[in-house]
C-alpha cells in the first residue's frame, strides 16, 4: 500500500533541489497505513517498528511551541542531514539513539515509503523520554534577554549587570525548561525545579553534558563562521544509559548568528527560524492555535537560512540550492 505524503499549496508549485533532488511535493505529515503511528510532533512523526522507532522528520515548522499551518520546503531533510553530523561530532562526550538514517537499511516493513523515508528520517533505539528541554545559553538573547531586563538573572542564575543584548556571558549557562506537547508553552524552570523533576546527580549529569556538547559545537561553528548563541537538547534511557535523541543543535533547537554581522546591543541576523519569530511577533496574534499563514516569502528566506546554515557547517559540495 503506498504512503501518502501530505502537501499544501500553493507551496507544491515551488521547485528547488536538495542533494540534487526535486523538492516539488514538501512533506507536511505522513500517512503509512501498514505502519503504527505512536506520536506527531511539531515536526517529527514517530512511529512504532518493534525493537525500534522511525522518526521522520517533516517540513513542519513551529513558533512559541504553535505549529504553523504551512511548510518550509526541504526543512526535514535539512534538519536530519545536520543531526546527523552533530550527533556523529558528539559520540566521544556521550551515545544517542540513532541507528542508521538510510533508508536502505530501514526494516523490509518501511520499503514501500522509500521515497518518502529518504534522507528525512532516521531508525532510532527505544528510549524513554526525560521530560526536560536543556537548554543551554552562551549569549543574552531571546527569553532569556527578557528576563535578565526583569531580574538580571535567567532561571534563577545570577548574571552581572549592565549587560546588552545579544552580550556573549562570562560562561555558558543551563537553564532548563518543562517539556510540552504541540499547542501548549514550555516553561523555564531553575536548577533546583529540575532536580525535583529527574533527581539531583542526574539532573547534574545533563547540565555538565549539555555544556560540554554547547562548547565543543561552539568551537566547530567559530570555524565556520556561525555563532551559535543557545540550544536545546533532549535526553533519554536506552534501559540504564543516558542518551541524546530527538535531534541536535538544528535551527529549529538553536540560534545561530553569521559571526562576520555579529554586534552586541541589538537583536542578530540569523539562520534559523528566529526570522519566523519576529514576522508573527509583527502581527495581531496571541501565540495560540490556530497560527497564521505564513507568506511565500516568508517561507523562501527561512529555507535559505536553513540552507546556509547546513552549507557553513557541512561540505559545500553535498548540498545544490536553485
Amino acid at each position: 500500500m503506498d504512503g501518502i505524503a501530505r502537501t499544501t499549496n500553493p507551496l507544491t508549485a515551488q521547485v528547488q533541489t536538495f542533494g540534487g533532488q526535486s523538492l516539488e511535493d514538501t512533506l507536511y505529515d505522513t500517512v503509512f497505513p501498514d505502519l503504527r503511528l505512536i506520536r506527531r510532533g511539531k515536526v517529527r512523526d514517530i512511529y512504532d517498528l518493534g525493537d525500534s522507532f522511525l522518526m521522520v522528520a517533516t517540513d513542519r515548522i513551529s513558533a512559541f511551541d504553535v505549529v504553523m499551518p504551512n511548510p518550509i520546503p526541504g526543512k526535514g531533510r535539512i534538519l536530519t542531514r545536520m543531526s546527523m553530523f552533530w550527533f556523529g561530532a558528539m559520540e566521544s562526550i556521550i551515545a544517542n539513539h540513532m541507528i542508521t538514517a538510510d533508508a536502505d537499511e530501514f526494516p523490509e516493513s518501511c520499503r514501500p515509503y522509500a521515497e518518502i523515508l529518504k534522507e528525512r528520517s532516521m531508525l532510532v533505539r527505544k528510549a524513554e523520554p526525560l521530560p526536560l528541554e536543556c537548554i543551554v545559553r552562551g549569549y543574552l538573547s531571546g527569553s532569556g534577554w527578557k528576563s535578565y531586563q526583569e531580574s538580571r538573572s535567567i532561571c534563577g542564575i545570577r548574571l552581572p549587570g549592565g549587560l546588552q543584548e545579544s552580550e556573549r556571558l562570562p560562561e555558558p549557562v543551563f537553564t532548563p525548561s518543562t517539556k510540552k506537547e504541540a499547542g501548549s508553552h514550555d516553561v523555564n524552570i531553575s536548577f533546583g525545579e529540575a532536580e525535583d523533576i529527574v533527581g539531583q546527580d542526574p539532573a547534574a549529569r545533563l547540565r555538565d553534558i549539555s555544556i560540554a556538547i554547547y562548547k565543543k559545537a561552539v568551537g566547530i561553528a567559530d570555524q565556520c563562521g556561525i555563532i551559535i548563541a543557545d540550544t536545546k537538547f533532549e535526553f533519554g534511557l536506552v534501559g540504564e544509559e543516558l542518551v541524546l535523541i530527538d535531534e541536535i543543535l538544528t535551527p529549529d533547537s538553536s540560534r545561530f548568528w553569521p559571526k562576520d554581522a555579529y554586534r552586541p546591543g541589538r537583536a542578530q541576523k540569523s539562520f534559523d527560524k528566529q526570522y519566523v519569530r519576529d514576522y508573527l511577533l509583527s502581527l495581531e496574534w496571541n501565540q495560540m492555535p490556530p497560527a497564521p499563514e505564513l507568506p511565500p516569502d516568508v517561507v523562501e528566506n527561512t529555507r535559505r537560512k536553513y540552507e546556509e546554515a547546513l552549507r557553513r557547517l557541512t561540505k559545500p559540495s553535498n548540498l545544490m540550492v536553485s
